[in-house]
């Protein structure tokens, strides 16, 4: 991707060095924790389908006198995502202008370790994540060594799928999508919930790849980073994570979509470019 030397977000804020509270996870005995994270971790999830294995133990975050050293990656990579996120900024307040809509830019935090939201305490192990809370993506940026050496998801258009999927849960948030979501936690059974989540997810998939749409109609994207954007999101499959966590698939507990059809959705998301192909809720087929 065509990112050096261009503007990055003032939406930006940085929270590494210092503490989240100690948030831990819980759940149905080790075996369930094991799952939990894996299933969550890299998956481009958003923390509110999980807060029901966190506990916020904390209140503020704690704040370090010794400023943060960074190492030459992770400058790097912090200039990259605030540049990703300026251009979902321009794309989507584009886009909502043009529905007659205003955009809203939210806040993307970069920590470390751990970090207190609105949504509640969390560790890096869940991977980045968007708190409807606050209207904030929260990303350690650790995450990208896990997701090149261990999901085998390289390059930099892998990463910046993550941050459009993040952002388009944001998209969901200001669309209202979010809401009704929530609103049918507490009416549905567990399987049954999950099955939305689903096509929560995936739409959020579809409003990366129309952000990527709007990449490359800019100029932006370099040869090969579709294929990395449609690895990353192959990598974190529901299927695809089970099967790698515990060798064998458990369709009902998936929260996020295959990895076909994470991949479906994603590249359907670049081929229309619009808002309205991405109605997973009505869709015959997943």
């Amino acid at each position: 991707m065509k990112w050096q030397g261009r503007r990055g977000s003032s939406n930006v804020e940085d929270r590494r060095g210092r503490g989240g509270g100690g948030g831990k996870l819980v759940g149905g005995g080790i075996t369930g924790i094991i799952v939990i994270v894996i299933v969550t971790l890299l998956s481009g999830g958003n923390i509110g389908d999980i807060m029901g294995n966190l506990t916020s133990t904390g209140g503020s975050d704690t704040s370090s006198n010794v400023p943060y050293e960074q190492s030459a990656q992770e400058k790097e990579l912090s200039e990259f995502v605030s540049v990703v996120l300026a251009d979902t900024e321009d794309v989507w307040s584009e886009m909502f202008r043009e529905q007659g809509m205003t955009y809203q830019d939210p806040t993307l935090v970069l920590y470390s370790g751990s970090v207190n939201s609105a949504c509640g305490t969390a560790s890096s192990a869940v991977g980045p994540f968007y708190c409807s809370g606050d209207a904030r993506l929260y990303i350690d940026l650790s995450f990208y060594d896990e997701l090149q050496q261990q999901f085998n998801a390289p390059g930099d258009f892998a990463m910046a799928y993550v941050i459009a999927h993040e952002v388009g849960h944001h998209v969901q948030t200001l669309l209202g999508a979010s809401d009704k979501l929530n609103s049918l936690r507490q009416s549905l059974s567990e399987t049954e919930f999950n099955r939305y989540q689903v096509r929560f997810e995936l739409q959020a998939d579809y409003y990366a790849g129309v952000w990527a749409s709007h990449a490359q109609g800019m100029n932006l994207l370099e040869e090969g980073d579709l294929e990395e954007a449609l690895t990353a999101a192959s990598a974190v499959g529901d299927d695809t994570i089970q099967k790698r966590a515990q060798g064998y698939v458990v369709p009902d507990s998936f929260t996020h979509g295959t990895s076909e059809q994470r991949k479906r959705w994603f590249y359907k998301g670049f081929n229309s470019g619009t808002i309205e192909g991405g109605d997973t809720f009505n869709a015959a087929e997943l």
